[in-house]
């Protein structure tokens, strides 16, 4: 928009200078004046006028010709609107909108630096988050996929309610030979089935007992006069297929009497002692099964491996606890060899295989349905013996919050996890003892140890009322202390609560 006040002739002429009055020859006058003075200002100021006539020029090509036009001669309101126009049609459109203002973030100040410090955590790896508001609080290393140790058995635990479902049971069958004499005890992965007398009670509460199924045989085999005496017995294990023991487990955890070998048929765990949570195991899981039923049986003068034949006559079958009993079993106390049977029940009803290397597509497959991302998971075995199975700590801190929730059937897994000073692994003595009892309670979650690692995983109910889901790797170098230091961070979370510092 021009200046008027560079042209003061301009500007009183405009504003100032009385109106022309109707008389023809006044207004001819007027107009050869004007005329005469117009070309001596142009004389006069030649440079003035160069410059002004560009910047109009400059002006008009800008706005258009009309707008300029009504921005000189319209009244003030009119160049207002006209003036806005300009200005948003000439706004440089790669000019970057503000940004909105950022809410602030809490600052929190409870650190748990010291405990986290401590030597007997080895390589630590840690995450924690707010159940509620999904903020994570606290992390170390937390996206990183590591080792779980028996933590594992919480990922075996919800693939198995996915895919067989909480009231799943496995049935032990025995039926008819292809031979006269002749029955085939058929193996459905009941590694709780037991050789004691039924009423007894073994590890494994609500088992079938191996009593039940010989005396069902018998009275099958004696309602046909037709049959011959019953003297040969064929032990049917192929459900499951591969090798009986995952080449990365340490055979001490057999001969101490924490694991069996892995088939479909056996009793009580393989146990030497089936009422002892940690008893010696054998080298022949179906052996022993096999001498077992054979005793009750009595007569049987042959024992061999085979298979059932097609379309045989069943004479008998007994049904193991059901999947949620199971996952109580694997979790309360760790049971390794139940963890084994569900793992392997869900890679063959995924359809991924009946070996240790399906295991992988079948729990990731059964993981899917909670539509928490699996990326960087390896699963090598349903217990977490293995040095190679990988899970990050996040993964966990996420499933929990579904766990917690309650979602689908994983209030199975809540309701079976330990619980500090209370329940399971977590109320044994030398767990959160000492200053670490304020938690009692407070902690449900799932323990892990191997020669390579201590862990812990699960829900804290803080002492501020906040509820957190947290992992805690300490992996290396570490000793049989190293569980006493995680509870002693663990208990800082619980003290710490939503205010958690991540400092």
């Amino acid at each position: 928009m021009i200046d008027e006040t560079a042209f003061p002739e301009r500007a009183e002429g405009a504003a100032g200078a009385p109106a022309p009055s109707g008389d023809p020859a006044n207004t001819t006058t007027m107009k050869a004046g004007a005329g005469a003075s117009l070309t001596a200002f142009a004389r006069r100021h030649r440079l003035a006028l160069s410059i002004t006539g560009g910047v109009l020029a400059l002006a008009l090509l800008g706005t258009g010709a009309v707008v300029a036009g009504a921005a000189v001669s319209a009244p003030a309101e009119t160049r207002a609107v006209a003036a806005a126009s300009t200005a948003a049609q000439t706004e440089d459109p790669g000019r970057p909108a503000p940004a909105a203002a950022v809410a602030a973030s809490r600052i929190r100040t409870c650190s748990v630096a010291d405990r986290a410090a401590d030597g007997r955590l080895a390589d630590l790896q840690a995450q924690v988050v707010n159940a509620t508001t999904g903020e994570v609080l606290y992390d170390r290393g937390g996206t990183t996929p590591s080792r779980t140790a028996s933590v594992m058995k919480v990922l075996t635990s919800a693939a198995a309610l996915s895919v067989l479902g909480p009231d799943h049971r496995v049935a032990t069958t025995a039926v008819k030979g292809s031979e006269p004499g002749s029955v085939v005890l058929v193996g459905g992965g009941d590694v709780t089935l037991s050789r004691t007398s039924s009423g007894t009670e073994t590890v494994y509460p609500d088992a079938a007992h191996l009593d039940d199924l010989a005396a069902q045989v018998r009275s099958a085999w004696d309602a046909d006069p037709s049959n011959p005496l019953l003297t040969k017995l064929v032990l049917d294990a192929s459900l499951f297929g591969g090798d009986e023991w995952e080449p990365s487990w340490d055979l001490v955890e057999r001969e101490f009497g924490y694991m069996s070998n892995i088939a479909a048929l056996m009793v009580d765990g393989d146990r030497d002692d089936p009422g002892a949570e940690t008893s010696w195991r054998t080298a022949d899981p179906i052996g022993r099964a096999g001498d077992a039923f054979a005793s009750e049986l009595g007569g049987i003068g042959t024992i061999e491996r085979g298979t059932a034949p097609a379309g045989a006559q069943r004479l008998g079958q007994v049904l193991s606890p059901t999947v949620a009993q199971l996952v109580d079993k694997a979790l309360v106390v760790s049971d390794n060899t139940v963890a084994e049977m569900l793992v392997r029940l869900v890679a063959i009803e995924t359809g991924a295989g009946n070996t240790f290397g399906a295991i992988n597509a079948g729990v990731l497959e059964g993981l899917a349905a909670y539509g928490v991302d699996t990326t960087g998971i390896t699963v090598v075995d349903g217990s977490g013996l293995s040095d190679h199975n990988a899970v990050p700590p996040s993964y966990l801190t996420r499933l929990f919050v579904k766990i917690n929730a309650r979602e689908a059937n994983l209030g199975v897994i809540m309701d079976g996890l330990p619980v500090s000073g209370q329940r399971g692994s977590l109320s044994y003595g030398d767990r959160f003892s000492g200053d670490n009892a304020v938690a009692d309670g407070a902690v449900s979650a799932k323990t892990g140890w191997i020669e390579t690692g201590y862990t812990l995983s699960g829900v804290v109910r803080a002492q501020d009322g906040a509820t957190l889901t947290f992992a805690v790797y300490a992996l290396g170098d570490v000793s049989d202390d190293t569980k006493q230091a995680i509870d002693t961070l663990t208990t800082g979370f619980f003290l710490c609560g939503d205010n958690l510092s991540n400092r």
